[in-house]
């Protein structure tokens, strides 16, 4: 039995090793046993199996658990062996929140299942960093659009690949270079001008798949074998599909395979929308099978764990004396990936493979994207399970002194700026927004402002006022509103606290008339709060705006807004 629990725990939860007491064990000894389990540092979680003897007493042993592993602080499981002889112990467990179950590797499994849980919750709350090229919308990425609503309009869904790499390179995706040859003589001059060996692939509006049809040739090293490489393809693909759906071949140098060919996609799921695909790539793929999963919008630290949960993480990690690739880049391009699924509503799949990655380098080798038909309309486009960052939110304003700030919803990789703002603010302004004197140690904990900056935009939004530094560059956050949903109803409780440095400049009031405004695109009833008395600033705010006052003697002023 050890060593089948062995197998099923992971190595998170294997670190004490199990104690084994013999068979005709009391309900003390077990005790007994229980307590010095739950003492030991290396121990994360216990499970406690009895195996019922002749002089055994699954009842009065089950006692002797209840109340030495209720204020453990780990998780107690329990597997009482023996059907009916062990029933009434298995009710005292269940009645104090022991959960029983009939046999061990099922209490194993559900050991994993909470380590998992506890794993993926981690990679939620850990701070991640902001990729540059997640910043503004480019106007190139606008012109990618544009291209993809013309490809829709002539009837296309599938973009070739030259205009596949261009959508990549909008979002920092770097891709090899292809140039379009319709002619024999065309792929014979840009292969010269490339530089040998090259790569012929078959450039095609309705082909998806270019090597099923003999689509791709490598490694052609002078003219010869490339006007072979040209004739072969056009016949091939007139044999297989059809001379109408051969339109030339992109012409691109060979890169030489000196690294790890990955996979990274997106393809749609009836119920979450969007989701995104990483693993090993290239011409196995699907034998292989090593791949996943994940939701839009991603974070780097998201992007990490979906790294980390591929066989072939361990190879970019660096084995056999080959050194690692760079991790982080990977990253930082999942996360952009993830923002082209989301930006790019009209694609219904897209699919970079292989993406080429060594310590040198990283580069997409190939790439497919197909687009939704013209059955498809905007109002029923599929919707991400997450939802993505709310741009429409984003805008500059000025002070009353001229200085122009930028008004945005908050992000996970805030957190930095966050602890740097509350080091900002007075005791005063501390007691004025939560009511009472809250240490600075407490409002920068990692956990409290994990959950404050990681937030599900559809329930909670939080605005931050981002002002820089003009001669520095610094970035440094000066104030935030929230406006949180309340449990049952359709309103919205709403606090705000601007940086003591810049009281009077009108941006407390700003802040809290975007608020409503986000109220009522977010299709609230009312927007209310609760306000001290002494916090006279906060209720001019709220009169001038127009909301409605309750006030009780003593008590904090009750005001609504109704939407």
């Amino acid at each position: 039995t050890v060593a089948a629990l062995n197998q099923l725990l992971p190595y998170h939860w294997s670190h004490g090793n199990p104690i084994d007491i013999v068979g005709n064990a009391s309900p003390e000894r077990y005790a007994k046993s229980l307590e010095v389990a739950m003492k030991d540092p290396n121990s994360n979680g216990l499970l406690v199996i009895l195996a019922p003897q002749a002089v055994t007493d699954p009842t009065k042993t089950a006692e002797q658990l209840v109340a030495f592993g209720r204020n453990s602080g780990k998780p107690l499981l329990a597997s009482w062996m023996g059907g009916e002889d062990t029933a009434e112990g298995e009710k005292v467990l269940n009645r104090a929140n022991i959960p029983t179950f009939p046999y061990p590797d099922t209490a194993a499994r559900m050991f994993h299942y909470m380590w998992r849980y506890s794993y993926n919750l981690r990679g939620l709350y850990e701070t991640p960093i902001l990729p540059q090229a997640s910043e503004p919308v480019s106007a190139q990425r606008a012109e990618v659009r544009e291209r993809i609503v013309a490809a829709r309009v002539s009837g296309r869904t599938l973009l070739n690949e030259i205009e596949s790499k261009e959508l990549l390179a909008a979002y920092g995706i770097p891709a090899a270079g292809s140039h379009i040859a319709r002619s024999e003589a065309e792929a014979v001059h840009l292969a010269r001008a490339s530089g040998f060996p090259v790569v012929l692939k078959l450039l095609s509006n309705t082909i998806t798949h270019k090597s099923d049809v003999g689509g791709v040739k490598l490694h052609l090293d002078d003219i010869g074998s490339v006007r072979r490489a040209f004739r072969e393809i056009k016949e091939t693909v007139g044999t297989k599909a059809g001379p109408e759906h051969f339109q030339g071949v992109s012409v691109q140098p060979m890169i030489a395979d000196d690294g790890y060919e990955l996979i990274v996609g997106s393809s749609l799921d009836p119920q979450f929308g969007p989701v995104l695909l990483f693993g090993a790539g290239g011409r196995l793929v699907e034998v292989l099978g090593d791949r996943a999963l994940g939701l839009p919008p991603l974070t780097t630290t998201l992007a990490r764990r979906m790294i980390e949960q591929t066989r072939i993480y361990a190879a970019l990690e660096g084995r056999n004396g080959r050194p690692p690739v760079d991790l982080a880049a990977i990253e930082h391009l999942l996360v952009r990936f993830s923002q082209l699924v989301i930006e790019q509503r009209w694609i219904a799949s897209i699919e970079i493979n292989p993406l080429l990655v060594s310590e040198a380098r990283i580069i997409a080798l190939d790439a497919r994207v197909i687009l939704h038909d013209a059955s498809v309309s905007t109002a029923n486009l599929p919707r991400t399970a997450i939802r993505p960052y709310p741009t429409r939110y984003v805008e500059e304003w000025a002070m009353r002194d001229g200085t122009v700030i930028l008004f945005r919803p908050i992000r996970p990789e805030d957190e930095p700026l966050i602890v740097e703002f509350h080091g900002t603010l007075s005791e005063q302004s501390v007691y004025l927004r939560y009511f009472y004197p809250m240490s600075l140690d407490q409002r920068i904990a990692h956990e409290r402002l994990a959950r404050i900056c990681f937030i599900d935009y559809d329930r909670e939004m939080v605005l931050v006022a981002e002002h820089t530094d003009h001669e520095t560059g610094k970035r440094s956050i000066i104030g935030v509103g929230n406006l949180l949903k309340v449990p049952g109803t359709n309103d919205g409780e709403f606090a705000a606290v601007v940086a003591d440095g810049f009281h009077g400049q009108g941006l407390g009031t700003e802040m809290l008339r975007r608020l409503i405004a986000i109220g009522r695109n977010e299709k609230l009833d009312r927007i209310i709060a609760d306000v001290l008395p002494e916090n006279r600033e906060m209720q001019r705010v709220c009169q001038k705006l127009g909301f409605r006052f309750r006030r009780s003697f003593g008590d904090p002023t009750k005001v609504e807004f109704d939407l």
